[in-house]
């Protein structure tokens, strides 16, 4: 592959957000040791689950109410997981054809491949991004899980440490640059007050889901009447 100001920005991007991502992933290990789960069993979860949010959804659950909760933490998992059928049907033309690529894609569709992928601007960078951040955050995940199980009892309180301010920074160095109009802006505004205003009464994952239902239904509106042809000179692909 040939080297290019726009593929040199996705491993750019993809660094700087498997780094944030990785990071986060010691809370992970800690918080699920700490809910109950031995050192292989949270290690398990993270190379074969995959799915940050998921993982943090069940072991919340589960720390909540036990292991009666196991179903309850099942399905909320599940829930929350469900958007990466969204985001394959988005990646689908980024990853392109061969049953041995689109099982390892599978895997490695998660939001923060997906957001880097998106963010760029050809089709060259957008597969550099895509793979390159999920290889990236597939390592860096499973190694920091790894070691926040075995020192999370002595690290503490892990949410005193910021670790997912992190992550939610690196993907907002990827959204700030695409809010240039008003609709953009708006559509933004809209899904994270949705997105507030459900967290504390909600079961976990349904926050995220709906809050991008409203993002898209607000955006293909356009009720601001931004849209123009030229808006969409660029983008990547659908």
């Amino acid at each position: 592959m040939t080297l290019t100001p726009e593929t040199n920005g996705a491993a750019r991007a993809s660094l700087a957000v498997g780094l944030a991502t990785a990071a986060y992933g010691i809370s992970f290990g800690a918080l699920a040791t700490a809910a109950g789960l031995d050192v292989w069993q949270t290690c398990f979860m993270s190379l074969v689950m995959f799915t940050g949010g998921s993982q943090f959804a069940l072991v919340g659950v589960i720390a909540s109410g036990g292991v009666a909760a196991g179903p309850s933490a099942i399905a909320s998992a599940a829930l929350l997981g469900s958007r990466n059928v969204i985001y394959a049907l988005r990646m689908s033309p980024v990853v392109g054809s061969g049953w041995m690529k689109r099982i390892a894609a599978a895997h490695l569709t998660i939001d923060e491949s997906v957001a880097v992928s998106t963010a760029q601007s050809t089709p060259a960078a957008q597969r550099v991004g895509f793979w390159l951040t999920g290889l990236l955050v597939f390592v860096g995940w499973n190694l920091t899980t790894l070691v926040g199980a075995l020192i999370g009892n002595l690290i503490g309180d892990v949410s005193a440490y910021g670790l997912d301010a992190a992550a939610a920074a690196a993907f907002l160095g990827l959204l700030w640059p695409r809010l240039k109009h008003l609709q953009a802006q708006a559509v933004a505004v809209v899904a994270a007050v949705a997105a507030a205003l459900l967290t504390p009464v909600v079961a976990p994952g349904l926050p995220v889901i709906i809050a991008a239902i409203v993002a898209v239904v607000f955006g293909l509106t356009d009720w601001l009447g931004t849209r123009t042809t030229s808006d969409t000179e660029g983008a990547p692909l659908a």
